[in-house]
């Protein structure tokens, strides 16, 4: 069957796929264009599922928050370049505000099984899969997460993609958008002393030990000295102990405080680590 120049582009503006391929399907499907449609997407699936197993070190991460809920989803792609893609971050974006609020997700297939909030009628696999076809270029979703209650979000573009979420209680949302810079700036371990790892602690203990002893401090204060010197530790690790980024003469804590805000959890990703 012959197919028009008029038909093909048609097809192009409506799909975003190379000339080539427009008319290829129509004429398989004999210019039928939801058969057309439907050509593509499928011969799309078959190359994504044969270069599945290709790496993707790069990606963005999509973001939701507002006064009820929070959502963050990290979605990976092989290349800087196809990171930067404003169709991209769209399809990053959209994940995450479903995930927020939608039913919610325990896994990255159960997501992109529900609707794209940003394109009618199709799912958010769809919305991935036409993205594929355009690019050519493998995207995974990677990690998910889903908060309930107030949150406030950033997302720093630069050699590595940071995001972070941080539920909050009171004050602005301006201050609370500035901890989430600071945590992206700052990249502490933990909330606070308790949620650190303890066997991280006790190994810095351990050096800690060893160095003062070393010094010849007098055994019977060595315990206090270590308790002084991990201070530092904390300040550089812990979200409330550390320094605030846009005034170091405040720790986190006591700029939160000023604020009128409690921070109760955050979560901090670079994309391609962890």
């Amino acid at each position: 069957m012959t197919v028009s120049a008029q038909d093909v582009k048609k097809l192009r503006d409506q799909t975003g796929l190379p000339l080539m391929d427009c008319k290829r399907a129509l004429t398989e499907t004999q210019g039928d264009f939801d058969a057309a449609i439907r050509w593509l997407r499928e011969r799309g699936a078959k190359l994504l599922s044969s270069r599945a197993d290709r790496v993707t070190e790069f990606g963005r991460v999509g973001i939701y928050a507002d006064s009820q809920v929070g959502a963050m989803v990290e979605l990976k792609c092989e290349s800087a370049p196809v990171a930067q893609l404003a169709e991209f971050n769209e399809l990053a974006q959209a994940l995450a505000r479903q995930l927020a609020l939608g039913p919610g997700a325990s896994s990255a297939e159960e997501l992109l099984d529900q609707p794209s909030p940003v394109r009618q009628g199709q799912t958010l696999r769809q919305h991935r899969d036409d993205l594929f076809n355009q690019v050519r270029e493998v995207f995974n979703v990677g990690r998910l997460v889903r908060i309930q209650g107030r949150c406030g979000g950033y997302q720093h573009v630069g050699a590595r993609i940071h995001g972070v979420l941080v539920q909050a209680e009171g004050g602005s949302d301006e201050a609370l958008r500035d901890i989430c810079m600071h945590v992206a700036a700052m990249a502490p371990l933990a909330l606070k002393r308790e949620d650190l790892d303890p066997a991280l602690v006790e190994a810095e203990r351990q050096v800690l030990r060893e160095a003062t002893l070393r010094e010849g401090k007098p055994a019977n204060i060595v315990d206090k000295i270590i308790e002084g010197r991990l201070k530092s530790f904390y300040a550089e690790r812990v979200l409330l102990e550390q320094p605030f980024v846009k005034d170091n003469s405040l720790t986190v804590a006591q700029f939160a405080s000023a604020q009128g805000i409690q921070i109760v959890q955050f979560v901090h990703w670079i994309v391609g680590q962890g």
